[in-house]
């Protein structure tokens, strides 16, 4: 009886411990999630506010009509998925080297974490800088080693702009992926890797059949959180290119931006960022599912 009376003491001092925090979320996250949800009914449009009023799915539909909100689903998808492949490549690679003994192993260990823990809008201006026409490092060092005769435009061309945009990202988040895989890696047993070596199995064979299959579920998880990053990059476009040029580099975050606080289209940026929200839901699903399988098998 007095068990019982403990437990239920227990509980009720859990709850209200809990609520809180439950009026917290629910005040911060679920009411403007809901709110802005309501508001990508309607037609807000400062400019126009004789207009407004409730469209029902209206802004959803003129989405799909829209050249530039596709263009901007466009280059968003290939921006993430190009960043997340060779973030995963890169991390994977930095984190089997940073694993092997070395002088100075704690020292670049710590040094490796520099470029993630800068702050996005710190790191979006300095690859402003570097890129710059006129006195950017980058001009400065290739026209130094002979490679180029003089200072060029770099952010002038589309796909150029582009893919150095995608440098600036990886740049940044590779080293989130190198920690992750880092501490898998550490946590793998040697005696795994001596009877590998006992079989007669090449150092290839141990990293694709030992190494890589123990890392999986690992890489599922920064793959998955870096394509969610990818989606909501806003900070990189929006100080290095402002989406140019011929919006090359406008991602949807930008894409939200502007509809709603330069064009001051509240509803229909509402729309965006719901319809976004929507697409990373799609590989979302597929990523937890194809990460809980691979726990599960091993």
């Amino acid at each position: 009886m007095q068990d019982r009376v403990k437990f239920s003491s227990q509980r009720g001092l859990g709850l209200a411990l809990t609520i809180p925090t439950l009026v917290a979320v629910f005040g911060t996250v679920l009411v403007p999630f809901v709110n802005s949800f309501w508001l990508s009914l309607h037609r807000r449009d400062i400019g126009r506010p004789h207009l407004d009023g409730f469209i029902g799915l209206g802004n959803y539909l003129k989405l799909l009509q829209d050249d530039r909100f596709l263009n901007s689903l466009e280059v968003t998808v290939v921006f993430s998925v190009t960043s997340v492949i060779l973030e995963l490549m890169l991390g994977v690679a930095i984190a089997l080297v940073l694993n092997e003994k070395f002088k100075g192993r704690g020292f670049v260990r710590g040094l490796i974490i520099l470029p993630w823990a800068m702050p996005s809008i710190v790191n979006a201006a300095m690859w402003q800088w570097i890129y710059n026409a006129d006195h950017g490092a980058l001009n400065a060092l290739l026209s130094q080693l002979g490679l180029i005769d003089g200072y060029k435009v770099w952010l002038a061309n589309p796909l150029t702009a582009k893919s150095l945009i995608i440098l600036a990202n990886v740049w940044k988040e590779t080293p989130f992926t190198v920690l992750l895989v880092l501490a898998a890696l550490q946590g793998i047993p040697d005696d795994i890797f001596d009877a590998a070596k006992v079989d007669g199995a090449s150092a290839w064979q141990r990293f694709w059949t030992v190494t890589l299959r123990l890392l999986t579920p690992v890489i599922m998880v920064a793959g998955f959180l870096q394509l969610l990053w990818g989606f909501q990059t806003f900070e990189l476009a929006y100080i290095i290119t402002g989406g140019g040029p011929a919006s090359a580099n406008e991602l949807l975050a930008l894409r939200i931006y502007t509809q709603t606080f330069n064009s001051l289209r509240f509803g229909y940026g509402a729309s965006i960022a719901y319809l976004t929200g929507l697409i990373i839901l799609i590989p979302s699903i597929y990523y937890i599912r194809a990460a809980y399988r691979s726990v599960v098998e091993y």
